[in-house]
C-alpha cells in the first residue's frame, strides 16, 4: 500500500521507503494477529496518515512512507536524512505501545519489531512510550573515551573466559555506568548489534561500508565480553548505552532490514590480529565533528564505499592490516550448530532431521507457518517450509537454509519453547 502524503519534514521530495511493524508477546514470542497499528508523522501526531492491522504472523502489510532523499545521507553537513514517524499500536490483552521518532530512509525497508506486554484480564495500564532521539551521526552526543585496544591479560581477574564465545545475552545498562538510577536490560546479542548498528550508521550506505562498521560494533562489544570488562569493576551490566563509554543502544527504536540481514550473516566474527587472543576493541568517531586518528572514521569509511573498497580493505586502511576477521567457534544457547554447509534440496541427515523438528515446532506457535514431515529429507515442502519462514521473518527468501537462516531458526525455537522471556 503506498502513501501519497508529503511533510514539511520530507521537504516535499517524492523519495520513499519502507515500514513493516512486527508484534509478538514478551513470553513465548507468540505472533499478536489483529492488532491496531496507526502512523503519523512527528509534525502532526494527531493526524493518523495510515492505519494497519497485524496478520496471522503478528506482521502489518509493508506501506511506503515519504522521505528526504537519497543524497541527503552522502555528505555529513547534510540535513536530517531520515523522516521520523509515531506508531501507536494496540491490541486487545495487551498494554499499548507509542513509538516517538521511528526512522525510515529512503529506498530502505525499516522494521519495527514489538514485544508486547500481556495484562490480566480486566487490567489497564499507562501506555508505553519509547522515544527514539537522532541518530548519533546526526545527533550530538559525547565522543568515545580513548581506551587501549587490547586489555592487559596479566591482571588479576582481568580475563575469566578462555575462549572468545557468542552470547545468547548481553546486559545492556541504559546510561554511564555510575548511573545507579539507569535501567539494565537483558538484549539478545545479535538484536543489540542490529539495533547499535541501525543507531550509529545511516542504513543507506555502501553495503561494504555498513559490513565494516558492523564489525567493529562486534568486535568491541565481543571485547567487552571476553573480558568481562564492567562485571570486573564491580558493575552487574555487559556494556552501557554511554557513547563515551561504549555505544549508543536505544530501547525500542527500530531496525532496518539490510542491516538485520547483514547481523545475521556474519554475527558470529570478530576482528583479530596476529597473536592476541581476545577480540580488538574496536574504537571509531564520526570523522567530521571528532577526530579520531588510529581509528575507524564513519565518513571515513562510507568514503571508501564509495570508492568500492571490500569491508576488510576499510578496517584495515584504518586500524593497519595486520586487522583480521576472525569466527568465534562456539554460539551460546542454540540446541544444535550449523552443519558448515547450506541445506537445500537433496540434502539429508541429522541434522535436517533437526531443522524440521524446529520448523514444525515453530509452526505450533505460527499458525502461518506449514507443517512438514519429519523425514530427514530436504525436499519440496521443506523448502517451501523455509521460503515460508524466510518470509516471516525478514531474511532473503531462497528455500535455502544458510548460517543465517539456521541461528534465525534456532533463536525463534528457543524462544517459543521457552516458558517466559528472560527479558
Amino acid at each position: 500500500m503506498a502513501c501519497s502524503y508529503l511533510y514539511p519534514t520530507q521537504l516535499n521530495t517524492k523519495s520513499t521507503g519502507e515500514l513493516e511493524v512486527s508484534l509478538t508477546t514478551q513470553a513465548g514470542l507468540r505472533p499478536i494477529p489483529n492488532a491496531t497499528v496507526q502512523i503519523s508523522t512527528a509534525d502532526d501526531p494527531t493526524h493518523i496518515i495510515e492505519e494497519l492491522h497485524t496478520d496471522e504472523g503478528g506482521n502489518t502489510p509493508v506501506i511506503d512512507l515519504p522521505t528526504p532523499p537519497v543524497e541527503y545521507s552522502s555528505e555529513p553537513d547534510g540535513p536530517q536524512p531520515y523522516s521520523e514517524y509515531n506508531i501507536y499500536i494496540t491490541a486487545p490483552g495487551f498494554r499499548s505501545v507509542l513509538v516517538s521518532g521511528a526512522e525510515v530512509y529512503p529506498s530502505v525497508m525499516s522494521l519495527q519489531n514489538k514485544a508486547m506486554e500481556a495484562l490480566p484480564p480486566g487490567e489497564e495500564a499507562d501506555t508505553q512510550r519509547f522515544v527514539i532521539p537522532p541518530n548519533t551521526l546526526f545527533g550530538d552526543y559525547p565522543p568515545k573515551i580513548a581506551e587501549a585496544e587490547v586489555k592487559p591479560m596479566e591482571e588479576s581477574g582481568e580475563i575469566v573466559l578462555s575462549r572468545v564465545v557468542i552470547p545468547e545475552y548481553i546486559v545492556v545498562h541504559d546510561g554511564p555506568p555510575t548511573d545507579n538510577s539507569a535501567t539494565n536490560y537483558y538484549v539478545r546479542y545479535a538484536d543489540y548489534i542490529k539495533n547499535v548498528a541501525s543507531s550509529e550508521i545511516y542504513a543507506t550506505w555502501p553495503e561494504a561500508t555498513i559490513y565494516a562498521n558492523i564489525l567493529a560494533i562486534m568486535s568491541f562489544t565481543l571485547n567487552r565480553v571476553y573480558t568481562e570488562w564492567y562485571r570486573n569493576k564491580g558493575y552487574d551490566f555487559t556494556i552501557t548505552s554511554s557513547t563515551a563509554f561504549d555505544h549508543k543502544w536505544i530501547s525500542g527504536r527500530n531496525i532496518f532490514e539490510n542491516i538485520s540481514v547483514l547481523v545475521d550473516s556474519i554475527f558470529n566474527n570478530y576482528l583479530s590480529r596476529p597473536g592476541v587472543k581476545q577480540p580488538i576493541l574496536t574504537q571509531y568517531c564520526d570523522g567530521k565533528r571528532v577526530t579520531c586518528p588510529n581509528w575507524m572514521t564513519q565518513w571515513g569509511s562510507k568514503s571508501l564505499g564509495d570508492q568500492g573498497y571490500s569491508a576488510i580493505q576499510i578496517l584495515r586502511h584504518f586500524y593497519g592490516n595486520n586487522m583480521y576477521i576472525n569466527t568465534a567457534q562456539e554460539i551460546s544457547g542454540i540446541p544444535m550448530s550449523w552443519p558448515g554447509y547450506n541445506l537445500t534440496i537433496g540434502s539429508s541427515g541429522q541434522k535436517v532431521l533437526q531443522l524440521q523438528r524446529q520448523l514444525n515446532r515453530i509452526a505450533r506457535t505460527y499458525s502461518n507457518l506449514p507443517k512438514i514431515a519429519e523425514d530427514g529429507i530436504y525436499g519440496e515442502a521443506t523448502a517451501a517450509a523455509v521460503r515460508a519462514f524466510q518470509r516471516q521473518f525478514n531474511l532473503p527468501v531462497t528455500g535455502v537454509t544458510d548460517f543465517a537462516t539456521w541461528y534465525r531458526i534456532s533463536a525463534i525455537y528457543v524462544g517459543v519453547t521457552r516458558i517466559a522471556e528472560l527479558m
